[in-house]
């Protein structure tokens, strides 16, 4: 892959908006890190690949988490090594069933669990492509972190349900043993009107799993996509556009809440993803999105 995918692109421009924010030029940040000024030129310009060790060394000195950066490097990266292109792995199988017949009923009944929480797991996360870090790549890639997350998640799911097996139906007792919920790792950082106005991804309300398109995506007049995207998690919404052209914008509101709007600010932007930052509230009903176009012909408002 080049450095025009949408994933290395998104990259270049957080690393940008980072250095901006340390003030120093390139001379002094040459200084400050174990890169030169050349390659820091590179590197913000998307011009050639950025060790991890470069993203987390600039985070270091704009005294910022490297989190969000850290996680489009990985996009960008399987952009640039060619890992994007591999196929997905494939879900390991369930374990065979155990005796006595008791057991095996049981063992039976957990490894259709696992195929059913496998495949629930596989969707979610497909789903989840393009809330992390504000900005990543456009519809129709594959995603390194899809890889990672469907094939450990499905491995996790199995691991659990092969486990309980045996207490499913023990002989001699009377009904299933229940597990405990599972902990939500990391905890989101807001729920419901706490979320007004913030990121969803710093967040960790965008993560796979926690959000779901509500409602079709929608294609406007002028061809550009945008969908209103939910977590049941954080109780909150926020809107998304791709496909648009420089200038055009999106804006989110629910009854209540202060309308959130972003906009589509240069061509980089026009081949990934832009989101609005949150509006909370635990009742879906009311949500509406708006698309507002560059040349000011009129906005297309979408009811949820």
């Amino acid at each position: 892959m080049t450095a025009s995918a949408p994933e290395c692109v998104a990259l270049a421009e957080g690393l940008r908006e980072v250095r901006a924010r340390t003030g120093l030029s390139l001379v002094a940040l040459a200084e400050r890190t174990a890169y030169s000024k050349s390659s820091w030129e590179r590197y913000l310009n998307g011009k050639k690949p950025v060790p991890r060790q470069a993203v987390e060394a600039l985070c270091a000195t704009a005294g910022e988490p490297a989190g969000r950066l850290l996680a489009l490097w990985e996009l960008a990266d399987a952009e640039w090594s060619g890992r994007a292109r591999h196929s997905r792995p494939a879900v390991p199988p369930p374990p065979a069933p155990v005796s006595p017949p008791e057991a095996t009923a049981g063992a039976a009944a957990a490894a259709g669990a696992v195929a059913t929480a496998a495949n629930a797991a596989t969707a979610a996360t497909v789903a989840t492509a393009g809330d992390v870090g504000g900005v990543t790549g456009a519809p129709g890639r594959a995603r390194p972190w899809r890889l990672l997350t469907v094939g450990v998640g499905a491995a996790a799911v199995a691991a659990v349900a092969v486990a309980a097996a045996p207490s499913v139906l023990r002989p001699g007792a009377g009904h299933p043993t229940s597990l405990a919920s599972p902990v939500l790792d990391p905890a989101p950082g807001c729920r419901g009107k706490t979320c007004e106005g913030k990121d969803p991804g710093p967040m960790s309300c965008a993560l796979p799993g926690r959000v779901e398109s509500l409602g079709p995506q929608r294609r406007t007049r002028t061809g550009a996509g945008v969908e209103i995207r939910y977590s049941d998690v954080c109780a909150a919404a926020w809107g998304r556009i791709w496909h648009a052209k420089v200038g055009d914008a999106i804006e989110v509101s629910a009854p209540g809440s202060r309308p959130r709007r972003v906009a589509v600010r240069n061509t980089a932007d026009t081949g990934a993803y832009r989101f609005t930052m949150m509006v909370g509230g635990a009742d879906r009903t009311g949500l509406r999105l708006c698309f507002i176009p560059a040349d000011g012909t009129g906005r297309e408002c979408f009811d949820y």
